[in-house]
């Protein structure tokens, strides 16, 4: 099982977008895949449709270290794509794990239960520092930080999310080692010669940096992205063409090419997804549905 979070201290950069977009692609191409939503805005909650809504959610799994799946975990419309819905409606995690011994080692001690029933969890995190953010990403084997071409973004970067990972480097010394940081460059207008400087301009700046890697896949700024969300759909399944005269690339493509990147496993399967689900791989999920 592969654990990657989607981080980031500075709100509005795509989190969101980019983990419900890779889950779905991802379950299309017959990957078993869990998204967790640890936003107290909680968006991915309802990206999707659900068909079968759990009675607990979040708030059930880290205040109570529930880990009965039939009582935290949903079923999206989307088959092989579950969700842990965000439902801490008081806001009350954050202290609990502040004042909790294990606080921000709680969601690392929990995963493995997750293991027999998932191939990849997404986390969906809060965009700003909080322990729920570290937390994640102490769970996790690659954050992914979606980041916009514009120099405000480029700057919150450095100061807020690099900062994170320094801070959680002690955890070292406990045997955990922090997880390497990819960066996606989101939201690129292709016409924009100032969004191609800061581009360039960001991996030149990590070329040579441990630890981070300026993916090769950008994700242009095309209107199937809002689209697909309004319709409660992967994008991929609502663009999978190239419209015509337009230089990028079609939204499949784009999130084929992404998630090759980071799942360099699941290449072949990838490369099956024409915008429809393939039929279903074998038998399991927490649910007893094939997947």
């Amino acid at each position: 099982m592969q654990v990657v979070s989607i981080i980031s201290t500075k709100g509005g950069v795509g989190k969101t977008t980019t983990a419900a977009n890779l889950g779905g692609l991802l379950a299309d191409a017959g990957v078993r895949v869990l998204l967790v939503d640890l936003d107290v805005q909680p968006t991915l909650s309802s990206y999707y449709e659900l068909a079968q809504r759990a009675a607990g959610g979040i708030y059930e799994l880290l205040a109570f270290n529930e880990r009965d799946l039939g009582l935290i975990v949903s079923r999206t419309v989307i088959r092989r794509l579950d969700l842990i819905l965000s439902n801490d409606l008081r806001g009350e995690l954050g202290t609990l794990l502040l004042h909790a011994p294990d606080g921000r080692l709680r969601l690392r001690h929990l995963l493995p239960a997750l293991a027999p029933h998932y191939d990849v969890i997404l986390i969906d995190t809060q965009g700003a520092r909080s322990v729920t953010l570290e937390m994640a990403v102490l769970a996790s084997d690659l954050a992914l930080s979606p980041v916009t071409p514009e120099i405000l973004a480029a700057r919150e970067l450095r100061r807020g999310t690099m900062q994170l990972l320094e801070d959680i480097a002690p955890y070292r010394h406990l045997g955990i080692e922090p997880p390497p940081l990819h960066l996606l460059i989101n939201r690129v207008h292709p016409v924009s010669a100032n969004a191609r400087l800061i581009q360039q301009a960001l991996r030149d700046l990590f070329e040579d940096h441990a630890g981070i890697r300026v993916l090769a896949t950008d994700v242009p700024a095309i209107e199937a992205y809002p689209r697909a969300a309004t319709r409660g759909l992967p994008v991929h399944r609502v663009e999978h063409r190239q419209p015509p005269g337009r230089v990028a690339p079609a939204a499949l493509d784009t999130m084929r090419a992404l998630a090759g990147e980071l799942f360099p496993q699941w290449q072949s399967q990838l490369a099956q997804v024409s915008g429809r689900p393939l039929r279903p791989l074998g038998t399991g999920g927490p649910h007893g549905e094939r997947t």
